[in-house]
C-alpha cells in the first residue's frame, strides 16, 4: 500500500512511516521542509504555498494526516489560538479539496478527545461533543476531514488521548516534574485521564488504514483511563520519587491560563470502535505503560 503521511517529521508520523515501511508498505514523507526519512520518499508540503502537489496524492492508497500546530507549546494567546486551529483545518481542507479520482481512498485524520463534553461518565465514539475552544476545534477539523466522503474517499478520524511515548509528547515533560519531586494532585486530582501508549496507538492508525469497514470517529484510548491522581502516583511508583504535592485549581489556572483546560477537565473516553473491531491493546493497564515508556 502507497500511503502519504502528512506531518511525517512529528511523533507519531517518524513512528508511523517506520511501522509502514516495516511492514513492506512505500510510505510517503510529508513535511514542510520534505526532510528525509529512512525508507520513505519525502515529500515538501506547506498548506501556505496552496494545494499539495499531484505526486504526493496521484496513485497513492490512503493519506494519514497528523499535521498542526503543537497545543502544549505555550499560553494560549489569540495568535497561538489562531496557529493551533489554522494549522488544522486548512491542511486538512486543502488535502481534501485535491483529492480526485486516481487520489486516495482513504483518509485517516488525527483528532482529539478534547472533542468531547468533560464529565464523570465514560463516552464513546456516541458521545456528544463539549463546549470551549479545543472542543470546537475538534468538531471544526472533522468536519474537514469528513468531507473526503463525498469525493468516495473512506474518512476516519482517530481521536486520541493523551500518547505515553519516551522521546516526545507530554510523558517527558510529566517524568521531569515527576523527578523533581514536584508532581502531585492538580485540583484535587479526580477528573480522568484518557491516555494510550505510543505502540497501541500506531497500530490504531494501521489498523484504521487497513479495515475498510472503519469509518468516521475511533477513539485511541486504552480501555482504563485513571484520575489525575493515579496517574502522578502510578508516575511516582515507576521512577521512585515521591508523588504529593498537590498544586489547586486556581493555582493551575493562573499559570497556565486557558491552556489549564488540557490537565483540569475530566475526559473518560472507552475505546468501543477499536474494541468492537478486535483490537487487543498491548498495554491496558497504566503502569506497565509507564514502565515500558520509560525504559
Amino acid at each position: 500500500m502507497r500511503v502519504a503521511v502528512v506531518g511525517a517529521t512529528g511523533l507519531i508520523g517518524r513512528r508511523l512511516v517506520a511501522a509502514l515501511a516495516a511492514r513492506g508498505d512505500r510510505p510517503i514523507a510529508v513535511s514542510r521542509r520534505g526532510a528525509p526519512i529512512e525508507r520513505a520518499t519525502a515529500v515538501a508540503w506547506d498548506p501556505a504555498w496552496g494545494p499539495p502537489p499531484r505526486a504526493m496524492l496521484d496513485e497513492v492508497d490512503a493519506v494519514v494526516n497528523l499535521a498542526g500546530a503543537p497545543i502544549a507549546g505555550g499560553r494560549w494567546t489569540a495568535a497561538r489560538k489562531r496557529a493551533i486551529r489554522d494549522s488544522r483545518l486548512e491542511t486538512t481542507r486543502q488535502l481534501v479539496d485535491a483529492m480526485g479520482a486516481d487520489g486516495p481512498r482513504a483518509l485517516v485524520n488525527a483528532s482529539g478527545v478534547d472533542y468531547y463534553r468533560p464529565g464523570e461518565q465514560p463516552v464513546d465514539e456516541s458521545g456528544p461533543p463539549g463546549r470551549g475552544f479545543l472542543a470546537e476545534v475538534c468538531v471544526a477539523w472533522e468536519g474537514e476531514a469528513l468531507r473526503a466522503e463525498r469525493r468516495g474517499v473512506r474518512p476516519v478520524v482517530v481521536r486520541t488521548g493523551i500518547v505515553l511515548a519516551p522521546e516526545g509528547g507530554a510523558l517527558p515533560q510529566l517524568a521531569r516534574v515527576t523527578r523533581l519531586g514536584v508532581m502531585g494532585p492538580l485540583a484535587g486530582g479526580r477528573q480522568w485521564v484518557s491516555w494510550v501508549h505510543v505502540d497501541d496507538h500506531v497500530a490504531l492508525l494501521l489498523l484504521a488504514l487497513d479495515r475498510e469497514d472503519i469509518a468516521g470517529p475511533i477513539n485511541s484510548v486504552a480501555p482504563r483511563p485513571v484520575r489525575q491522581r493515579e496517574l502522578a502516583r502510578t508516575l511516582g511508583r515507576v521512577l521512585k520519587r515521591p508523588s504529593l504535592l498537590p498544586a489547586p485549581g486556581p493555582a493551575v489556572r493562573l499559570a497556565l491560563g486557558e491552556m489549564a483546560d488540557l490537565i483540569l477537565d475530566s475526559h473518560r473516553v472507552m475505546p468501543a470502535a477499536a474494541l468492537a473491531a478486535g483490537h487487543r491493546f498491548r498495554f491496558e493497564s497504566l503502569e506497565p505503560a509507564l514502565a515500558d515508556a520509560l525504559g
